[in-house]
């Protein structure tokens, strides 16, 4: 594999054309004339930045796209120091190229996915053409629906048999969970300092005894049954079909796919991006949906009466999500501020509405 270069600098027309030539994709008597580079999705991806590549082609470009979407390393040095620390460039270029080709949830295609100490790079199809979610509207009832229905997918398909994707780390008992631990702490004040207004009252007073049941949350949400989950289902990690022949939803960002039950991530996504109206009105039916699902799947032997309680276990948990993502990440861009305030703003309703503080009790 040839070295990757600092990015998106070295998206250059020769280092493009030896890429496609090396996958395949461009006939060897053809190369890259000219590249443009568009920066997009500044703002809503915190671990990662995106780019459209547009290309035009000397000679006979075969099966090579006009466009590419790329995604590299961020170059904000808190967000990237912490993505490595997650090992989150690993954990995505190992998903893309060796789960998601027989996953049954829709993901962009790759072209090509590399990973050279702590640079990365992935080539996939450009999915413009779709409509990407927005945490800041935050997810209609059909929205949520369409979520719902690709999450009992993906946990059906790795339902008890997540434990081959042996290099994927659990939600306890890993490097994943001891730096969410790590970072609780800091991360904590941090939302307080500057998420306060949206923070309900309680939380503040539960700072000591939430730290400490950290182990104790990280064990529940790893106890089986144990599924590959997505780690940040969110709205701006999915696309939205608008179009015929679109598929109606597409999962982006696979950085930090982890073992654990599947009802983290469907708490993170009801809890957080799925509007708090809609999810008052609809959450037991939403809840209902991933588990007929689940069933679909293939998934038997399933507790109804269980969900609601493993329901309210992940949303508790998700406050550690919250608290590293919101505190420890860069919040300085407009974007960035904008969709977490919607997901602490959520967060909290969602725990005053379900009173999921008592479980600290």
């Amino acid at each position: 594999m040839q070295r990757l270069p600092h990015l998106p600098d070295g998206l250059t027309a020769d280092f493009l054309t030896d890429l496609l030539h090396g996958e395949g994709i461009l006939p060897a008597s053809s190369c890259v004339a000219r590249v443009e580079c568009e920066q997009i999705a500044d703002g809503t991806g915190m671990m990662a930045e995106l780019a459209r590549l547009t290309l035009r082609y000397e000679g006979d470009p075969g099966a090579a796209p006009p466009t590419f979407i790329a995604k590299y390393s961020s170059r904000n040095e808190t967000n990237r120091a912490i993505a490595l620390q997650y090992n989150l460039p690993e954990r995505e270029t190992r998903f893309m190229s060796a789960v998601a080709p027989r996953s049954s949830v829709r993901t962009p295609r790759v072209y090509y996915c590399g990973l050279d100490d702590d640079r990365f790079l992935i080539l996939m199809e450009d999915l413009s053409a779709y409509r990407v979610g927005s945490q800041v509207e935050g997810a209609t009832l059909e929205q949520s629906e369409l979520a719902i229905d690709e999450l009992a997918k993906l946990h059906a398909q790795f339902w008890n048999r997540a434990a081959e994707l042996d290099w994927l780390p659990g939600i306890s008992n890993s490097y994943h969970a001891d730096n969410m631990k790590t970072l609780a702490g800091v991360g904590f004040d941090g939302l307080i300092a500057k998420f306060g207004a949206f923070v309900p009252t309680p939380l503040s007073g539960y700072r000591d005894t939430f730290l400490a049941a950290i182990d104790v949350l990280q064990q529940r949400m790893d106890t089986a049954p144990v599924t590959l989950c997505h780690g940040d289902f969110r709205m701006e990690n999915l696309l939205f079909g608008c179009r015929p022949g679109h598929h109606p939803i597409v999962v982006l960002d696979w950085q930090g796919p982890i073992r654990g039950r599947g009802m983290n991530d469907v708490a993170l996504f009801l809890g957080q991006s799925t509007r708090t109206e809609v999810r008052r009105e609809h959450e037991r039916a939403l809840l209902g949906r991933y588990v007929d699902g689940l069933e679909a799947g293939g998934v038997k032997g399933l507790d109804r009466d269980a969900v609601w309680d493993d329901y309210r276990q992940a949303l508790l948990y998700n406050w550690l999500y919250v608290s590293v993502v919101a505190g420890t990440l860069d919040t300085s861009h407009e974007k960035s501020y904008a969709w977490m305030a919607q997901m602490v703003a959520r967060q909290a309703a969602v725990s005053e509405d379900l009173d999921v503080f008592a479980l600290l009790r």
